[in-house]
């Protein structure tokens, strides 16, 4: 098999494409709806940018932000996984364009951006059954009960990406199946004047609240890329997926949300997380209201296991080719799933999980906006330095379309990043030195072999 080509500044080192022994499990289907939970699980958390905003706001910014944010990011993910069909993505991807420091780099940003995240869902899953049982509200049942929780969604995952990628499928149709109900039932009261409300008098705007919420909503879109690996046919199946997930995606914020504003008349303060529940049961009834609950559950258990595969088989990744000891490239014998990642990160999820996170979470986001910045200028570099780089997908632009299309998303980024606080700063700058003294400490422990490292050279002579 040929290797890929190789950049003029990276000439020493050989890139190789992962796991390409390895059986492909992961069809179009189940990795549409894996895209679809590592971006949204459904409309749960869209509600904050009509209680920032106002509806109109809400609206134009769920319809404009897919095209200046999500569009622009799954394009870049088909067409580098495509190009780099392993499970390394975007460390790749640095990699492949900077060099090994910056793919180290890279990884260590997303994998803790990515990890932390993965803590929010277990809790979130909790804080829902609690209204059933008042018992999981605090004290020792909480604990015990997040602990088991994750320990569960955990093995789960350790079952393999093709039941991982089916149960998504399922979860999708049954956690979005109350809203399709919802919206079909408020048809007769939706009030279309309501929609261009621009918010209620005496309401201040909250950019932040708004701007923030949008992008937690249609993110992560490259997080798929670290799966490349174990999908079937990945340069046909990729740009497909991705398309359908945009796509999807979108959809499923903008339905409800036209819905419920144009439905349902109340204080623009009542719009916080959780108000698309109160709402169904304003238009149809508790019943509804209570699938709904249900749902954020399942939707949560989703978006657990997809970030979940997503962390996993990025160390994974990263162990072919040789930024971890090779431990982490281990899989299991009877599900074939990277086992150490799994583990680790679930370990790290349930240390995060009991902690007051929130300037932590914020930290993640600063961390995952330097990665995309750094995601953006690899993509850019190697269509500079490397126009001849077999890519089965290709943006249909030529360089200039593309420096603008990747300026709009890297200012937002910036704007992000600038109205972070001096915790969130602290906290990531303080991470992204222990990732630049992990690189340096990895290249000591290869240079005095106190621990086995996959070399890329071979690799690239394992693939060939």
């Amino acid at each position: 098999m040929q290797n890929p080509p190789k950049s003029p500044d990276h000439m020493s080192r050989e890139l190789p494409i992962t796991t390409v022994n390895l059986p492909k499990k992961l069809t179009l289907v189940p990795l549409i709806f894996l895209i679809y939970f590592e971006v949204a699980g459904g409309p749960y958390g869209e509600e904050p940018a009509v209680q920032a905003a106002g509806p109109l706001y809400a609206l134009l910014g769920f319809l404009i932000f897919p095209f200046i944010w999500s569009i622009p990011e799954a394009l870049i993910t088909a067409e580098l996984s495509t190009a780099y069909p392993g499970n390394g993505g975007f460390v790749i991807w640095a990699d492949s364009a900077f060099g090994p420091f910056f793919g180290s780099l890279m990884g260590a940003w997303k994998f803790l951006s990515g990890v932390i995240n993965i803590a929010a869902f277990p809790v979130l899953c909790i804080d829902y059954l609690e209204k059933v049982l008042p018992a999981l509200d605090s004290g020792w049942p909480r604990k015990f009960a997040v602990l088991m929780s994750t320990l569960i969604l955990s093995f789960l995952n350790y079952t393999g990406l093709a039941i991982v990628g089916y149960v998504a499928v399922v979860l999708g149709i049954v956690s979005l199946s109350p809203f399709i109900i919802m919206s079909l039932i408020a048809i007769p009261k939706i009030r279309p004047h309501r929609w261009l409300s621009l918010g209620q008098k005496g309401v201040k705007k909250d950019w932040t609240l708004f701007f923030n919420t949008l992008f937690w909503n249609l993110n992560f879109w490259d997080n798929v890329s670290t799966l490349a690996g174990e999908v079937d046919k990945p340069h046909k199946t990729f740009p497909v997926a991705l398309l359908v997930a945009v796509i999807f995606t979108c959809v499923s914020y903008l339905i409800p949300l036209f819905a419920v504003t144009g439905a349902v008349s109340v204080a623009q303060t009542e719009w916080e997380s959780g108000f698309h529940a109160t709402a169904a049961e304003m238009i149809a009834g508790k019943w509804l209201k209570y699938w709904i609950e249900i749902g954020a559950v399942l939707s949560a258990i989703g978006l657990f296991e997809a970030q979940l595969s997503s962390s996993a088989y990025q160390l994974l990744g990263m162990a072919d080719l040789g930024f971890l000891p090779t431990i982490f490239a281990k899989r299991s014998k009877w599900f074939n799933t990277p086992w150490v990642g799994i583990l680790l990160s679930t370990l790290i999820t349930i240390g995060v999980s009991y902690m007051n996170f929130a300037d932590i979470i914020s930290s993640a986001n600063f961390l995952y906006s330097l990665g995309m910045l750094l995601e953006f200028s690899s993509f850019l570099w190697l269509r500079m330095k490397m126009p001849g780089l077999k890519r089965p997908y290709r943006i249909p632009l030529k360089l200039p379309g593309l420096v603008i299309m990747c300026l709009i998303p890297s200012g937002f980024l910036v704007l992000i990043m600038v109205i972070a606080t001096k915790t969130v700063y602290l906290v990531s700058g303080l991470m992204t030195v222990g990732a630049i003294v992990w690189y340096f400490l990895t290249k000591f422990c290869k240079s005095k072999k106190l621990l086995k490292y996959r070399s890329a050279e071979a690799e690239a002579e394992a693939v060939e």
